[in-house]
């Protein structure tokens, strides 16, 4: 199996987020760090959740996102109005981080630990999306679009706290690989998997 690649590194705090005719508190909204930053048992040092029922916890301390599925996303805004250019998404967007290349859902299985130069991190459980990710978006499909795409990243466990990197390689140290994330992902969907 290939190394991972991290291409970023984001963090955020809760702040006000328009959602509808609401506004509420989130957290969704991630910004890339230059240098190292701690994975601690909760998560990375300056990041934080707006709702600790939902999100963060020793099993959601972390959030890992493949940066491959970021053209899908500056297209679906496209075709939905909400980017009349090309620009490109910044990595934190979808709430992540950590921005990888070379790992996707249907090769992440529940268990895989990730082994970074300086802390390890394990595989938990497929991101569900919500309202806010609706929000953030900017259009009220952007919740349908993940269920049907398949691309919802992961959470992951700090089995190992340390420093991390953008810029780092990690090896996959495959666990008992009974189930993908994006098979996991697929059943709380309530569709059918691979």
């Amino acid at each position: 199996m290939a190394n991972v690649i991290l291409r970023s590194v984001n963090i955020g705090t809760p702040r006000p987020l328009r959602a509808g005719h609401r506004t509420v508190s989130s957290a969704i909204g991630k910004s890339p760090v230059a240098g190292a930053v701690l994975a601690g048992p909760l998560g990375l040092a300056g990041d934080a959740q707006a709702d600790p029922s939902v999100h963060g916890g020793v099993n959601k301390a972390v959030y890992a996102y493949p940066a491959a599925h970021y053209a899908f996303w500056q297209e679906q805004r496209s075709e939905h109005g909400v980017s009349l250019f090309d620009e490109a998404l910044p990595f934190g967007f979808m709430g992540e981080n950590l921005s990888l290349d070379g790992l996707l859902e249907v090769d992440a299985f529940i268990g895989d630990e990730l082994h970074f130069p300086g802390c390890r991190l394990r595989i938990t459980e497929p991101r569900e999306p919500c309202f806010k990710f609706n929000a953030v978006m900017g259009f009220a499909q952007a919740s349908k679009a993940m269920a049907h795409s398949g691309f919802c990243g992961f959470y992951l466990a700090v089995l190992q706290p340390g420093q991390i990197a953008s810029g780092e390689e990690a090896r996959v140290v495959p666990g008992p690989r009974a189930r993908c994330v994006a098979d996991a992902f697929a059943a709380r969907m309530g569709r059918p998997g691979r």
